[in-house]
C-alpha cells in the first residue's frame, strides 16, 4: 500500500505571513545648492531690468501728428465788454462816474436801463457816455424776499442779453453797478492772466464781514464789480432765465449771478482788485 504524501505545507501557508516586510524607501529632499540660488536671483534681477527698459525707452517712430500751441494774441482793453446796470431815475446822477473811465475810443460797454432816461442826452456829450440798452421786461420772473427791489432781477439779467448781442471778439464779461469806477487798464491787466476759453468767475468778496456772513464770502459783489470768461458766459445765457426763476427768495442780483454760476460748477477766482469802497 502506498501511504499518502503529506502535502506541502508551504503551498497551503499564507505567504503573507512568511515574507519578510521590506522597509520603506527613504524621502530623499533635495536642497539647492548656493549656487543655484544665486542663479536665479540674477536671473530674476535681469529680467526686472529688460522689463523696465522696454517701459521706458523712448519710442524711435516719429509723431503722426505732431503738436501744436496756439499762441494767443494778448488781451486788450478791445476785448472787454462792460456792462453797467443803472436806472432811468439814477442815469443822469451817475453820468459823472461814468465818464471817469469809458472811452469811446477804446471801452467797449453798455447801460442798461429799465426805460429811457427821461431828459435826453444833447448829441455833443452822449458820445462820452456808453450807449444805453432798454432791458427787456421781467415781470412774470417771481421775487420773494420781502422788502427787497425786483430790479435785482432785470440787473442779473443784463448778463444773458450782454451776450445774448453776440458782440465780436468779446474775451470777457466785466459787470458792475453805475457808480462803480473801473480803471480800465489795470481790469485787463489783471484778466489777460487768465484763459478766457476756460470757465471762470472773477471779483471778491465783500470788506464787510457781516455782509460776507449774510451773503457769501464766496460771491462776487456787484458793487466792486465782476468779470466772467466768454466761454462760460455763452453757457450762463443759455440757463440763467430758468435759474433766475428758481431763485426768487434771494435778495440782489449778485447772489443770484452767484447761485447760477454755482449750478455750473464754477466756484470764485478772488482778484482782490474788484473792491467796494464803503
Amino acid at each position: 500500500m502506498f501511504k499518502r504524501r503529506k502535502k506541502d505545507q508551504s503551498f497551503s501557508s499564507d505567504s503573507s505571513a512568511s515574507d519578510t516586510a521590506m522597509p520603506p524607501f527613504p524621502h530623499v529632499r533635495t536642497t539647492p545648492t548656493p549656487s543655484f540660488k544665486s542663479f536665479l536671483l540674477m536671473l530674476s534681477i535681469l529680467l526686472n531690468l529688460y522689463l523696465l527698459f522696454l517701459t521706458w525707452a523712448p519710442s524711435s517712430a516719429p509723431l503722426t501728428s505732431p503738436t501744436r500751441i496756439t499762441t494767443l494774441s494778448p488781451t486788450t482793453r478791445r476785448h472787454l465788454l462792460f456792462s453797467v446796470a443803472s436806472s432811468s431815475l439814477s442815469w443822469h446822477r451817475r453820468l459823472p462816474y461814468l465818464r471817469l473811465w469809458y472811452s469811446p475810443n477804446s471801452t467797449r460797454a453798455l447801460a442798461f436801463l429799465d426805460k429811457p432816461p427821461p431828459l435826453p442826452l444833447n448829441s455833443s456829450s452822449s458820445s462820452f457816455y456808453p450807449p444805453v440798452v432798454i432791458s427787456a421786461d421781467t415781470s412774470a420772473f417771481p421775487y420773494t424776499f420781502r422788502g427787497g427791489l425786483r430790479s435785482a432781477i432785470r440787473v442779473a439779467r443784463a448778463v444773458k442779453e450782454a451776450v445774448d448781442r453776440n458782440e465780436s471778439d468779446v474775451r470777457w464779461f466785466v459787470f458792475g453797478d453805475d457808480d462803480t469806477v473801473f480803471f480800465v487798464d489795470n481790469v485787463v491787466r489783471a484778466l489777460a492772466r487768465y484763459d478766457h476759453r476756460r470757465w471762470f468767475y472773477v471779483g471778491s468778496n465783500s470788506e464787510s464781514y457781516e455782509q460776507n456772513v449774510k451773503y457769501s464770502f464766496q460771491m462776487a459783489f456787484g458793487g466792486g464789480g465782476f468779470a466772467i470768461s466768454s466761454s462760460l458766459a455763452r453757457v450762463l445765457a443759455r440757463v440763467l432765465d430758468s435759474c433766475l426763476r428758481r431763485y426768487a427768495h434771494l435778495y440782489g442780483s449778485d447772489s443770484r449771478i452767484y447761485s447760477c454760476v454755482a449750478e455750473l460748477g464754477v466756484g470764485l477766482t478772488h482778484e482782490p482788485g474788484f473792491h467796494q469802497v464803503l
